[in-house]
């Protein structure tokens, strides 16, 4: 086996050093619901029959004895594109499961909201909070604790990470997770964007707009641009959640029914063995592979808010400095939109995780003994899943990339770093992803524009007043304020001041997304707007120097000055559209590098 690169061995030491006591802590609790063994042993007869009265009675009959019981949670819904293939995924686990002398049921099901859907609507200030609600769900649905494994049905950009938080409280139980898969392949993204930004710019009709839309997103199954949904099914993949190549089939294909039916086949062989459970597969290792893969494709930035939160509830302890290091030693080696102008059905097609996989391995990049479902050791994961007659089968993946214009080698990668860099200054910590920002773009110098909202940006972009060099400032977006939204919609904005010559970045307690651009942006600054902090203090006009290749963001105002300038009052909160309701949760939050979210406590073994 080759040796692991001294600074992923550096990082993944500190990750458990740091972690040793919310760790143990986590573990303990883990080995106790294991040590009390399968929860039906311990159902009252009247809890047996109210949990199995509806079932079938084969399936009753199986229920009653000691064969596994699946609960599958899902995501389901048919108005996001990505959710709705799951429809049939419970009547196929339940037959695969039948087959295997076991049984499954569905425990619940989980809200999955889009970001697509939301973007620029009140909506989004519910989103970043949607990942705590589904984790919540996703317990609810297994307290009932008559399961003996469990699969997981989610895709997208909050349901994942939710699920995981979900997941690792019943840490005691084999879980696998199982996506839907991209849709087919629309309009290029690189026509897409480019009538966005004629939209933005009045050149083109809403009409020839929704067209371009409706001409990419057109089908079932996830987005095919390589933003925090795809991120997710990477991550799945190299954590060891997924079984081998599940990542990006196509919906509603017999490879990806096959491997649904694989995975409840495999929840019932793991259940009987004791073996893969979720606490063995989620630790500092595998959540190391997840911020490896990220670097190396590219990946979504609403990660560095999700893994630490993911990572927590595995009593974990992660920041953007594990982020920053390991991005130092991880080469590029993927171009997928909005990093280049493939999709990843064509990153699929050119090698795709399987090839990711093994490059990372071959040159000790990823901590290739760990835990996964599919069994011990990373090296699973470097074979890809195919039809062979009626059977699946696991093949090699390519040792070649099949277009090194998507896919290269780590011998000659795109860039000698990772995508995700971390920024520090006296504007605070916030990070930057720059895989797809000009490497002339990277630094920026320009006096500051502030704003409170999203519709006075666009109301200054449209009168013309960003005609110049800026650094436009997003504040009181951060998930205390007003639950992070991601500011998606001001990128067209945004790339057309670029495309005109001007030297503009954005700086933000806010949240971009998976489909950051080329516009270089500060993003998740901590402290945000809402703290004591010179983000409440930043005036229009102040001279902001962002610094991406050397990780600096400086606010050019004498200390002094600064601490003098009364705070910015915060707007209003929100009305309408739930967002009362997640006042409570707003109140909990904790910061964008602990994952912004209310589970702020689980580290420490609250």
């Amino acid at each position: 086996m080759t040796p692991l690169h001294p600074k992923i061995a550096e990082v993944t030491a500190r990750i458990e050093e740091r972690s040793r006591d919310s760790r143990r802590d986590y573990l303990a609790r883990i080995q106790a619901a294991k040590d009390a063994g399968p929860g039906r042993q311990h159902l009252s007869c009247g809890n047996l029959a109210h949990a199995f009265a509806a079932m079938p009675l084969g399936d009753k009959l199986t229920m009653r004895g000691r064969a596994p019981n699946i609960g599958i949670v899902t995501s389901y819904n048919d108005m996001l594109s990505a959710h709705q293939p799951f429809q049939h995924y419970p009547d196929i686990i339940k037959d695969a499961a039948r087959k295997a002398g076991a049984s499954a049921q569905v425990a619940g099901g989980t809200p999955a909201m889009c970001d697509g859907v939301t973007q620029g609507q009140p909506g989004m200030e519910l989103s970043l909070f949607s990942r705590d609600v589904i984790a919540l769900s996703a317990a609810v649905a297994l307290t009932h604790d008559a399961f003996d494994t469990a699969l997981m049905l989610g895709t997208c950009d909050k349901i994942v990470p939710g699920l995981v938080i979900g997941g690792l409280s019943f840490g005691h139980l084999p879980i696998i997770f199982s996506p839907a898969g991209p849709m087919a392949s629309g309009i290029s993204n690189k026509e897409k964007a480019k009538v966005r930004e004629k939209f933005a710019l009045g050149q083109v009709t809403r009409e020839e707009l929704l067209e371009a839309e409706a001409a990419s997103y057109h089908s079932a199954g996830t987005c095919t641009f390589y933003g925090t949904a795809n991120s997710n099914q990477m991550m799945m993949e190299l954590m060891g959640l997924h079984l081998p190549g599940t990542a990006f089939v196509n919906p509603d294909t017999p490879l990806r029914e096959a491997l649904v039916r694989a995975a409840a086949q495999r929840c019932v062989d793991l259940a009987i063995s004791g073996e893969g459970t979720m606490a063995q597969v989620v630790d500092a290792k595998s959540i190391v592979n997840a911020i490896v893969g990220l670097m190396a494709t590219g990946g979504s930035t609403n990660h560095a808010l999700h893994v630490p939160a993911m990572a927590q509830a595995a009593g974990l302890v992660v920041d953007w400095n594990d982020f920053s290091d390991i991005s130092s030693v991880v080469p590029l080696l993927t171009r997928v939109y909005p990093n280049g102008t493939a999709d990843v059905n064509q990153f699929h097609a050119a090698g795709g995780m399987a090839f990711i996989t093994r490059e990372l391995l071959s040159v000790g990049l990823l901590h290739g003994d760990t835990h996964t479902v599919a069994g011990h050791g990373l090296a699973l994961y470097t074979q890809e899943p195919c039809i062979d007659g009626d059977k699946l089968v696991w093949r090699p993946g390519v040792e070649k990339s099949l277009d090194e214009d998507i896919l290269r080698s780590v011998h000659s990668p795109f860039e000698m770093e990772g995508g995700i860099r971390l920024l520090t200054g006296n504007l605070g910590r916030g990070v930057i992803k720059i895989s797809s920002v000009p490497a002339d773009r990277r630094v920026i110098d320009a006096p500051a524009a502030v704003f409170h909202n999203q519709a006075d940006f666009s109301a200054a972009f449209k009168a013309g007043q960003l005609n110049r060099d800026v650094i436009a400032v997003m504040r009181f977006q951060s998930p205390r304020a007003n639950g992070m939204p991601e500011l998606h919609s001001l990128t067209p904005a945004l790339t057309a001041l670029q495309n005109k010559g001007f030297r503009v970045a954005l700086v933000t307690d806010g949240r971009m997304s998976g489909a950051s651009g080329a516009v270089p942006a500060a993003i998740h600054m901590t402290p945000g707007a809402d703290q004591d902090s010179a983000l409440a203090r930043i005036q229009d006009g102040d001279r902001v120097i962002l610094d991406a290749e050397q990780g600096t963001l400086q606010l050019m105002v004498d200390p002094s000055i600064l601490a003098a300038r009364p705070r910015a009052v915060p707007p209003p909160a929100g009305h309408g559209w739930g967002r009362e309701l997640f006042a409570p949760l707003r109140h909990l939050a904790g910061d964008a590098e602990a994952g912004g979210g209310i589970f702020n406590l689980l580290a420490a073994g609250a």
